[in-house]
């Protein structure tokens, strides 16, 4: 009788390796220009360190196991005791404290120079081009200073550990180390923090905050700051986990967010009762105290989401240079080609703008430049956030099947990208932003309109979107509030089309800004991605890619 026998079916061919052992940094030549340009170049050996750390094989796995090994809440303890601790898996903490050890949280801050901004974002899109989660804390940290510098005596006792490059993800007293969340929405007001139920009440030199919040990211964090409302209005609270004799605060998280995407990133509902908190600003005006903050996590957001568009196009260009079908290899094919160029476009516009952005953050940065990140960080935030997804849908297509597996890193960045735009502000929050400003703030306007100016001398293309956007904001003037809300949309789309021009015009090889503009001003424009008019210099752009 015939026996089946274990054999062979087929040889494993045609599919790609793994793309790893690679220096992200050194690979990514738009953000390789975009330091040297804007004054880093003398962070580009730390960069090309944490590049090779990212693209190793056991980092990228490290980013792996924090979004499927998710965080779980341990609302109390075995015995009964309330300890509101979140577990991380051990593969988030070593993602975290990497970021941290190289100062992607408060580098800027630690050691201010011309360029010094633009070093910390260029480490901080690194980490998160393979985690992303983990970004969300970091960002916080980074961005909390400003805020926190308002009130001395908590930066004294505050600012070493945030500046600190030691991380302990354990709640437990003496850390050397800190970082930081904040807690602002509510379940009835969302954005309108104005309507927000929270309540403070003087204790002395603290405050007892009661109430809830809807959203809080990061719950592990060792501090928070928290809007609620006083007698003199809404006020901005540091709110600590632990407190000063070792006990911890009131901090009752009520449960995690299950989340579309940013899956190793906790975020939670908590509950305030009789909560210590310490004022932050002038009374009343928590707001204003905390718009800072909140101003860098959504230039952070802009970043992160260019970070993820450059892992999209990296992941889709190095898939089609490995992968053949229909006798030839897919880069061979004309249409793809179109489409790996245009993704990488879009990639370089958002790291383009992204890092010119970060320049103006610096503490050297002149009235001007300061009127001019008050307008343009707005534009960018609407634009650049909503055009992730569609990034990387586009880029996971490009690996057909596979990349509609979680197998691959592109499903999981399909479903982070939509994070970034909804965070510190979604598209209309940031559309009406930007009509405030634009209505408001005629020196902001002012900066925007010369960076536009200066570079529209060198492209036909920009002369004719600056004349349009010139022309409608004459036309806003004399409309009706609800009319020019209307079509807030359009204008914030139209403003950072022309930016991203602008910045290309000015920084990036010719090839690269006159497909830009070709493809995003010249009217000769598709739908969808793949869709650049002929006489482009793809060749250029693919070798970019």
């Amino acid at each position: 009788m015939a026996r089946p026998a274990p054999h062979l079916t087929h040889d494993v061919t045609n599919q790609t390796p793994d793309r790893v052992g690679i220096d992200e940094f050194t690979t990514n030549a738009a953000l390789v220009e975009g330091v040297a340009q804007h004054d880093a170049a003398w962070a580009i050996d730390e960069l090309s360190t944490i590049g090779t750390l990212v693209g190793s094989g056991g980092f990228q796995r490290d980013a792996e196991l924090a979004n499927t090994r998710e965080p779980v809440l341990h609302a109390f303890d075995r015995h009964g005791i309330r300890i509101d601790e979140v577990e991380y898996d051990e593969s988030y903490h070593r993602v975290i404290a990497a970021a941290v050890a190289h100062g992607s949280h408060t580098s800027a801050w630690a050691r201010p120079r011309p360029g010094a901004n633009v070093a910390r974002a260029a480490a901080f899109m690194l980490f998160a081009q393979i985690e992303p989660g983990h970004a969300c804390p970091i960002s916080m940290s980074h961005a909390v200073v400003p805020a926190l510098r308002q009130q001395p005596e908590l930066a004294a006792k505050w600012m070493p550990r945030i500046l600190s490059r030691e991380y302990d993800g354990r709640l437990v007293p003496g850390k050397p180390g800190a970082l930081f969340g904040m807690a602002m929405t509510e379940k009835q007001g969302g954005s309108d923090v104005r309507a927000n139920t929270t309540v403070a009440r003087q204790a002395g030199d603290a405050w007892l905050l009661t109430g809830h919040k809807w959203f809080c990211s990061a719950p592990m964090s060792d501090a928070f700051l928290v809007l609620a409302q006083t007698d003199a209005a809404i006020g901005c609270f540091l709110v600590p986990r632990m407190l000063d004799d070792g006990t911890r605060n009131v901090f009752h998280i009520q449960r995690l967010k299950n989340k579309l995407g940013n899956r190793s990133n906790a975020s939670s509902e908590v509950e305030f009762d009789g909560t210590v908190g310490y004022a932050v600003g002038e009374p009343g005006r928590g707001i204003r105290t905390i718009i800072e903050m909140v101003a860098r996590t959504r230039l952070d957001c802009v970043l992160g989401t260019a970070a993820g568009m450059r892992q999209s196009v990296a992941e889709a260009a190095w898939h089609v240079r490995h992968r053949s079908a229909f006798g030839r290899t897919l880069i061979d094919q004309p249409l793809m080609r179109n489409v790996i160029a245009d993704l990488a476009l879009e990639s370089e516009a958002a790291t383009a703008l992204g890092l010119r952005l970060a320049r103006a953050h610096d503490e050297d940065a002149s009235d001007t430049e300061v009127a001019f990140r008050r307008l343009a960080t707005a534009v960018a935030k609407y634009w650049i956030c909503k055009r992730g997804p569609g990034h990387a849908y586009e880029a996971l297509e490009c690996l057909g099947g596979n990349g509609y597996t979680e197998d691959y890193p592109l499903a999981r960045r399909y479903r982070e990208q939509p994070v970034m735009a909804v965070w510190e502000g979604s598209g209309n929050v940031m559309a009406l932003d930007i009509l405030r400003v634009l209505f408001r703030e005629p020196d902001a306007v002012a900066a925007v309109r010369d960076e536009l100016a200066s570079a529209a001398s060198a492209d036909r293309r920009l002369a004719e979107a600056l004349r349009s956007i010139d022309e409608r904001l004459a036309q806003a003037s004399g409309r009706e509030p609800d009319d020019v809300a209307f079509d807030a949309r359009r204008l914030a789309e139209d403003l950072a089309v022309a930016l991203q021009a602008a910045v290309l015009i000015k920084g990036a090889p010719d090839a690269v800004a006159d497909a830009f503009c070709a493809s995003r001003l010249a009217g000769d424009r598709g739908a969808l991605y793949g869709t650049l008019p002929s006489g482009v210099d793809v060749e250029a752009i693919l070798a970019r890619a």
